[in-house]
């Protein structure tokens, strides 16, 4: 699904988010749902491509329920399928407890790593650079510059709208991975 409607910046950037997670929750021995997190790392943007762009809520809630869809298309319980959603909704959180969503909390750290180059530092130098060169960011910062900007004007309650007050697209502008 991601492959068909993710253009290659954002497949590339969703495919980084699930590396960086995977490279976090090794580094610290923590043990996680790898399927659930990978299906979340690969659906948490979807709802900023217009196939699936809702006018109604922010993009991470139509992203969530996108991934519950799916779920129930590949024979999730309806449990599963909440928590796959609930993951995308949390990735938008300032911070996700691990106490409280281990999965959500992983991909709330790689997004801010991807996106912003939050703790990017953090990432050993040579998992940096593999990654980089395999899933390059190409014209990432401008597209989803541009996605969030125009999220967050649409819906000026979402958390699209959070982001851009608190200066992410400057975040994103000096972001060390497109160094």
């Amino acid at each position: 699904m991601a492959t068909t409607y993710h253009g290659v910046s954002l497949l590339n950037h969703s495919i980084r988010a699930y590396l960086w997670a995977v490279a976090h929750a090794q580094r610290h021995g923590i043990v996680f749902d790898a399927e659930l997190l990978y299906v979340s790392a690969l659906l948490h943007d979807i709802g900023l491509v217009a196939e699936f762009d809702s006018h109604s809520v922010p993009f991470e809630e139509a992203g969530g329920h996108v991934a519950w869809v799916f779920g129930a298309g590949v024979g999730w319980p309806p449990e599963r399928r909440v928590r796959a959603s609930e993951i995308i909704v949390r990735h938008m959180w300032d911070e996700v407890p691990i106490e409280r969503d281990l999965e959500g909390h992983l991909l709330e750290l790689a997004t801010g790593i991807d996106i912003s180059g939050r703790d990017s530092d953090e990432v050993p130098a040579e998992l940096r650079r593999e990654v980089l060169e395999r899933y390059p960011r190409l014209d990432l910062a401008k597209e989803f510059t541009a996605c969030i900007t125009e999220q967050g004007a649409r819906k000026p309650d979402s958390s699209a709208a959070q982001a851009m007050a608190s200066g992410i697209a400057d975040r994103i502008a000096r972001n060390p991975l497109d160094s």
